[in-house]
């Protein structure tokens, strides 16, 4: 467990230490850090010329924070803040991101977790890391939306401390996701593409910029785009989703948490949202891999796709704008998707040899 002081910037301390003098959480009993934060916001032009000709293409790659997903951010301030009000256990709903990295930060904190999953719906790669970490893994016959509800109740008459988005730590620790975009940028982008499950990450990242701007460390905010997947659309389609369904697993919630927060930050960001096909999120899964070399899961890929139906739709004009998509978590958090139907039958030594001189004479 890291002791350091809150206030420090060091950016080697993950997002408390270099934040904490902006997030309003205790921290009395120490910062609970696997380093979090500082993930890359990678240029991406050839992925550019496929979804936002003209643009200057960024990926927020949050794939790449401890346990593989941007769950990181909130989860060290959820815990660190649940341990300073005397916490002994945490709980979770969760798709799979949330889970895993509620198990590792508390285990890192020497705290209990329990984690509830609708059975038979979460990737295995975000399960395998629950386990992993220790969580008592209970799976349910339901949605998420289900799971969340039996775990609020419980909450509400048992010593056990909530970390899903719901919990307004996760809000303050996934905010500075926004702090290092402008960071980076030197101001805020003019568009900022995220895909939308709970709701939590949108409300965010506006959060965020809105703090930025207010202490000067940008001019401007962002405009957002939301996107959620056609088969689990409940903000787009405006009424809960009773049976959500999609691919993207990460997004697949009927009723959103933070629901009016989004709401709130698209209408005052002059923002949008849409939602795409599991198609078109598999399109965009794969562009991205070949054209940058940035393996996501599924549901990162909405960011992609949604920026390329919203341009083509004309909400967005990309020619010479700033844009950001966010690639909330990594690719091997849902490894099935990748090797469906991808790897071949075992050839000789002789065609493999032959193989091989066809693509390197290749132009």
């Amino acid at each position: 467990m890291d002791s350091s002081p809150a206030h420090s910037r060091s950016p080697y301390g993950g997002v408390i230490a270099r934040y904490g003098d902006r997030m309003d959480i205790r921290s009395e009993s120490g910062i609970v850090t696997l380093l979090e934060g500082d993930t890359p916001l990678l240029p991406a032009p050839r992925l550019a010329d496929h979804v936002a000709p003209g643009s200057r293409l960024f990926l927020k790659y949050e794939g790449l924070n401890p346990t593989g997903s941007f769950k990181d951010r909130g989860m060290t301030a959820a815990v660190t803040d649940a341990l300073a009000r005397g916490a002994k256990s945490i709980v979770c709903a969760s798709t799979g991101n949330t889970a895993a990295s509620a198990a590792a930060y508390a285990a890192r904190a020497g705290i209990r977790c329990a984690v509830v999953l609708p059975e038979g719906k979460v990737a295995h790669g975000k399960l395998a890391g629950a386990i992993a970490y220790g969580a008592d893994v209970i799976p349910i016959r339901g949605s998420f939306d289900d799971a969340l509800a039996g775990v609020r109740e419980v909450c509400e008459r048992a010593p056990i401390t909530l970390v899903n988005s719901l919990n307004p730590a996760r809000i303050e620790g996934q905010k500075t996701a926004a702090f290092e975009v402008v960071e980076t940028l030197g101001d805020s982008p003019d568009w900022l593409a995220l895909p939308v499950g709970n709701a939590g990450n949108i409300t965010s990242y506006w959060r965020g910029f809105r703090e930025a701007a207010a202490s000067g460390d940008c001019a401007r905010t962002p405009a957002l785009l939301g996107v959620q997947a056609a088969g689990s659309a409940p903000i787009v389609l405006g009424q809960p989703v009773e049976r959500p369904e999609t691919c993207a697993t990460a997004i697949r919630i009927g009723n959103p948490v933070r629901w009016k927060d989004a709401e709130a930050a698209l209408r005052e960001s002059r923002g949008r949202i849409l939602a795409v096909t599991d198609e078109a999120i598999m399109a965009a899964y794969r562009l991205v891999a070949a054209t940058e070399g940035v393996f996501c899961e599924p549901a990162s890929a909405a960011s992609i796709a949604g920026l390329a139906e919203a341009v083509r739709q004309g909400m967005v004009q990309p020619e010479g704008r700033t844009i950001v998509c966010v690639l909330t978590g990594h690719g091997l958090k849902d490894p099935d998707v990748a090797m469906r139907g991808s790897v071949s039958e075992p050839e000789s030594l002789e065609a493999a040899a032959e193989r091989l001189t066809r693509l390197a004479e290749a132009r």
